[in-house]
């Protein structure tokens, strides 16, 4: 199919085709004893996924184990459909996450109130799995990936309170979910995702820190792909951080709303960032604004800042 990728260390990369795009968000087969996909994609993704995990050979009752790095739905979104099509893979995400798969009707319903009618589109709609099949982790876990190897889990918050980053044992993969930001594969570009409500910039770079203290051999982003350069793009990744913190910051203090202050500060970036090569790419460029894009972000850091000082002089 040509939406897999092999990665090697038996772990394959699958284009969920999200909304219908390609290389927007990735999920991610752990093919061992004990199959394991890591990210589901959205709920309208869970039948490309399933068709790709068919075509690796992994059927109804061979998945193992699912689990999310945390419960947006650009990640989680299919977990309810994947666990219908895989009824005997138990289903992992951080205990600050786990009640809302069991019962994604408050999730569901914020996701609605920011995304208006582009989340069924964009989306679809979260099912709920039975709270028994659901395996909650707490600061740390490991996940049996069959033939002593594991998956091990480090909660990783800044971007969410329910998110983890994932180890793989065997091959030295670190799954960092959205914790490092957005990578764009086409042209090594990397940027910050910083969504309200729960982004905090201390937790963040704290994570960041915690991820280049587990000394992975590899990045495995969920947008998007595989990266070598470990060290080089974490610290850009902490560097995206303070940049686009210290700029929504200015704004924050001379008392811009959210349309001036996302709009000084994609002036203020652009130059960070490479330009569109061609139309398709353009087109992926849109999808990644729309996910993690300036207003986005921009809210993220100014919710923040409000939280952190309402009354900030200018």
């Amino acid at each position: 199919m040509d939406n897999i990728t092999a990665l090697g260390g038996d772990v394959y990369e699958i284009d969920t085709k999200m909304a219908g795009y390609r290389g927007i968000t990735a999920g991610y087969l752990i093919l061992g004893d004990r199959p394991c996909l890591v990210e589901t994609g959205t709920s309208t993704s869970a039948p490309v996924v399933r068709d790709a995990l068919a075509s690796l050979g992994v059927g109804p009752d061979d998945l193992a184990t699912v689990v999310v790095t945390h419960i947006h739905l650009d990640h989680a979104g299919g977990v309810g459909d994947i666990a219908e099509f895989f009824p005997s893979a138990q289903i992992v995400v951080h205990e600050k996450g786990a009640r809302h798969l069991a019962d994604p009707s408050r999730l569901m319903a914020s996701a609605r109130m920011v995304w208006g009618d582009k989340l069924d589109t964009l989306f679809g709609e979260l099912s709920p799995t039975e709270a028994e099949r659901i395996v909650a982790l707490g600061d740390t876990g490991a996940i049996d990936l069959g033939n002593g190897r594991t998956l091990s889990s480090h909660y990783s918050p800044g971007h969410a309170k329910h998110h983890v980053g994932l180890v793989d044992s065997a091959t030295g993969d670190l799954y960092v979910g959205d914790a490092a930001g957005v990578y764009l594969p086409e042209t090594g570009d990397l940027r910050p995702a910083t969504p309200p409500p729960d982004f905090d910039l201390d937790t963040a770079l704290n994570s960041i820190a915690l991820f280049e203290a587990l000394g992975p051999q590899r990045l495995l982003f969920s947008h998007y792909g595989p990266v070598d350069a470990v060290q080089e793009t974490l610290e850009r990744s902490a560097e995206e951080l303070r940049v686009w913190v210290d700029l929504t910051r200015q704004a924050h203090s001379e008392g811009m709303d959210l349309d001036h202050a996302v709009a000084m500060v994609r002036d203020r970036t652009k130059e960070r960032y490479s330009p569109p090569k061609s139309e398709d790419d353009g087109g992926v460029r849109e999808q990644f604004e729309l996910l993690s894009g300036a207003p986005s972000n921009v809210a993220g850091i100014l919710h923040w800042l409000n939280r952190a000082s309402p009354q900030k002089p200018g």
